[in-house]
Parts: C-alpha cells; structure tokens; sequence
C-alpha cells in the first residue's frame, strides 16, 4: 500500500448519522440548488479571478467559499487571526470534502488533493481552476514532483493547504500526520500554520452529518448535509511554527500534529476509537505535555476569542 493511501477505521453507518432536527425535503432541495449556483458561477467566475492582485482575489475567494458553506446551512465560527500574507503552508485536521471552501473561507489557499476528484462532476472542474495542486496517492514516485511543486508555490508567496493526514476522519479521532508534505516548508523556508477543523451540533458535541468517511457515496454526502440543521462550523487558526524551529520534517510533522490534536484535547476528555491510540498534546509553544483523553472536538471559547467569521486576509 501507498505511504499516501492511509486508512481510518470511521465508516459512514457507524458515525456520519445525523442525531438533531432536519430540514424538509424542499428546503434540503433549495440549498442544493443555491449550492450548486454558486458552484457554477465559481467556475465561470473563476479565470477572471485569478488575474486579480491577490487582495481583491483573496477577498472574492474568502466570500464565495463562505456562501457555499452558509448555502448548505451551516454557520462559520473562526478563532485566531491568519497573521500577515505569504507563503505558508497550512495543515488541518481531514473529515469532510466541506473542509476545502471552510479553509478557502478564512485563508484562501491553493489546496493539494488527491487527483481523483479532477474527475468529480462539476467540482473537479472547478477544483482544476482554483488553482489546485493534484496528487496521485498511488503512484509514491510521483511524490517528490509533488513536493517540489509546492515548494514553488510557498517561494512565490501562496499559501498551500494539505490534509497531511490522508483520509477523511469522522472528527472524534484524528488520524497521524503523513510527514513527506511538511518538506515543502523546510525546503522554502516558510511557517506551518496548523489549523483545527470541527463540525458541531448545538450542544458542542461533533456532528455527524458532514463527516465524508470509508466508502460514503458523494451525492449520498451531498443530501445528509443539506438535510441537517443546526450545524456549526468552527475553524481554530494555532499559532504558527515559524520557520527553522524544527529542522527534521518528522519532527515538524509531530509538532504541527500536537497543535492540532492539543486544541481538540482542551474540550473535552478522549478516548481513542478501536485501533487507534491517543498521542501527545501541545501547547502553543509546542512543547509536549500529556493531553487529557477526548475524541471530541469541542472547545469553549470567551466571545472576544471567536468571531462569526469577520477574518482579514
């Protein structure tokens, strides 16, 4: 198997359920339909776009990506400020194909995917255009050609956007950090921003319902989501790992890995799915410290802390 074909053991019967109140079948229908609206309007809108400065560019990104999440009724919370533009390489925990316009939505970012969903209706097109860096997961010699594209991005200033853990994860566990991307940012000298994604229901607990995970069909991920109601998205921008800290992109990996998990440990206690053990935590200095025992990903946050995503470029 390939170092980037890893497996969760979360399927779709077992946590991608949706336990709260539903939308009705029109109203589901109407939210599919503005989803897909704005879809098609990013792809038309999309070359023009990308010929404006990366101000006016990013603000239009950051806009349409928050619309399409608000389109399938859920609400964007986001803590932390992204900092000053340039090349940076984000990291962020995986559990939904929702996870690329949510980050596009607060740090616009020229996402790496796997290359199979050039071939996905509509959205691979769309993907193609935005500027999506591909990889194919089962051909590891492609990987060092893969790396040093990215590289090129964070020299000429992008943000690049990977989910270094491989798979999709249900959001009560999180799988292991794949290291091989983390060499882009050593190679171009550039921080990792590690950043922590949850899909929440009212009472904090991790929602089901977006969790794209095992062999879940995509249009069957489609109508689960616009069928739920009452769901928060919530984006955690760690502190950064400035450039230089860490010289091994092992070590980077563990590091920009405990940011992640730490921020999920702060909520509530973990336990750790079958086959899968709990690691380390970090503090936003990144030192290790032993994490309290939770899979859920629910942190409470002071008002001053959040906002209901207001977020600078």
């Amino acid at each position: 198997m390939s170092v980037w074909l890893p497996t969760s053991p979360c399927t779709p019967e077992a946590c991608a359920g949706h336990e709260g109140r539903t939308a009705s079948v029109p109203h589901a229908v109407l939210r599919l339909t503005g989803a897909v609206a704005l879809i098609l309007l990013g792809i038309l809108g999309a070359p023009p776009v990308r010929l404006l400065p990366a101000g006016p560019r990013h603000a239009v990104v950051r806009a349409w990506s928050a619309a399409l999440v608000r389109a399938f009724g859920i609400r964007i919370t986001v803590h932390g400020s992204p900092g000053r533009r340039g090349g940076r390489l984000l990291v962020a925990n995986h559990i939904s194909w929702l996870d690329i316009p949510l980050v596009a939505a607060v740090m616009p970012s020229r996402m790496l995917a796997k290359s199979d969903i050039r071939a996905w209706p509509v959205l691979g097109r769309l993907a193609g255009r935005a500027g999506t860096l591909f990889i194919e997961r089962d051909r590891i010699r492609a990987l060092p050609a893969t790396v040093t594209t990215m590289t090129r991005a964070l020299l000429a200033g992008d943000r690049v956007a990977v989910f270094p853990e491989g798979s999709t994860w249900c959001g009560r566990a999180q799988g292991a950090f794949r290291r091989a991307a983390f060499q882009s940012a050593l190679d171009a000298k550039v921080p990792v921003q590690p950043v922590h994604l949850a899909y929440l229901r009212p009472d904090g607990s991790p929602a089901g319902a977006p969790a794209f995970v095992g062999d879940d069909p995509l249009t069957a991920s489609l109508w689960r989501i616009a069928r739920a109601r009452g769901i928060r998205a919530e984006v955690t921008l760690l502190p950064r790992i400035p450039p230089g800290r860490h010289t091994d992109r092992r070590d980077l990996a563990a590091a920009a890995q405990r940011a992640v998990t730490g921020r999920a440990s702060e909520r509530t206690p973990r336990t750790a799915l079958p086959g899968q053990t709990t690691g380390p935590s970090a503090t936003d200095r990144d030192s290790a410290k032993r994490p309290a025992a939770s899979v859920h990903h629910w942190v409470s946050s002071s008002p001053a802390a959040a906002s209901s995503f207001r977020t600078p470029s």
